[in-house]
């Protein structure tokens, strides 16, 4: 329906004027000049077509007209506030989660249900992006950051990285190693998987999701660590995903470094297997970022003590 109506403010005016019987008073508490309430009013009854109050000499009153259409404007202005009131409430109870796609996919996911079972009436979104995950620039470009107060929902990233994000509150989660991974069936195929001598005959996946290849996972040092000389740590196929990588391996396509907690739940299932105890420290762990502006928000709060707590849980 199509609505043919004057300046919502004139009603505003209107009601607060019919309130309080008095031009002034209105004006207080609209912060606006009693002259301004009255051009209002005019505005509002030249509209109309008839007068809304009577002015007399020390009193104002409502006319016949102005009588019966008071309570319909209050009932009306009543109804814009609650609407209003709703929204906000619903708004502040909104939070919008990113997070990289592998730390999403195979680790906060499956464990949200426990959030919203805890925390039914919060609005979570969640969202993956691969650059949540540290570059050489992330320092600087964070800093630049502009975070608005004003914005009733509320935005917080879990990002794998230094940990250095200046002008944010800052909370660690997980500092992960990494594990070497295949498929069960590498350990019996052409070429048997049975000891980290063994992998001189595998094909190595790479793993480049992180956009910086000084920090991304090292054959070099995972063979250094397991003992084993003479790989040729170049050879196999390179993924820009995480997942992807971990597929490959799934698939029998070679050996992977993956993340321990990306990958629990495949080792689980039987669709991936850690065949050997050598792990290698991540140079990156996984924080939980927050703008200043809404850290002491309930909802943020609520979030954050949960994540802490599974991640403990995990640990």
């Amino acid at each position: 329906m199509a609505y043919r109506l004057p300046p919502l403010s004139t009603f505003r005016t209107f009601e607060a004027a019919a309130r309080h019987l008095s031009f002034r008073k209105a004006a207080d508490e609209l912060h606006v000049t009693p002259a301004a309430v009255s051009q209002q009013i005019k505005s509002l009854e030249t509209y109309l077509g008839f007068s809304l109050f009577q002015r007399l000499p020390k009193a104002l009153q409502l006319t016949d007209e102005g009588l019966a259409m008071y309570p319909k404007v209050r009932d009306g202005m009543d109804s814009f506030a609650a609407a209003i009131e709703s929204t906000r409430r619903s708004a502040s109870l909104a939070l919008n989660v990113t997070a990289p796609p592998s730390f999403a996919t195979r680790w906060l996911v499956p464990r949200l249900a426990r959030f919203s079972l805890a925390h039914a009436e919060v609005a979570i979104r969640i969202s993956s992006n691969p650059e949540n995950i540290d570059g050489p620039q992330t320092a600087l470009e964070m800093t630049v950051e502009a975070s608005d107060p004003r914005h009733e929902a509320s935005e917080v990233a879990i990002r794998f990285g230094t940990g250095n994000y200046p002008g944010y509150q800052v909370e660690k989660i997980l500092t992960p190693d990494y594990v070497l991974v295949c498929s069960p069936r590498l350990l019996d195929g052409e070429a048997p998987l049975r000891t980290p001598d063994d992998l001189i005959d595998q094909i190595l996946i790479h793993d480049e999701s992180i956009p910086d290849p000084e920090q991304r996972p090292s054959w070099h040092e995972w063979f250094k660590l397991a003992g084993v000389s003479g790989v040729d740590i170049e050879r196999g196929p390179r993924f820009s995903n995480s997942i992807l990588a971990q597929e490959a391996a799934v698939e029998g396509q070679g050996v992977a470094l993956a993340l321990r907690p990306q990958v629990e739940a495949e080792v689980t299932a039987g669709r991936l297997l850690i065949p050997f105890a050598t792990t290698l420290p991540s140079a990156y762990a996984y924080y939980l970022v927050i703008p200043q502006a809404i850290a002491e928000r309930p909802v943020v709060s609520a979030f954050k003590n949960w994540l802490q707590a599974e991640a403990d849980s995990y640990a």
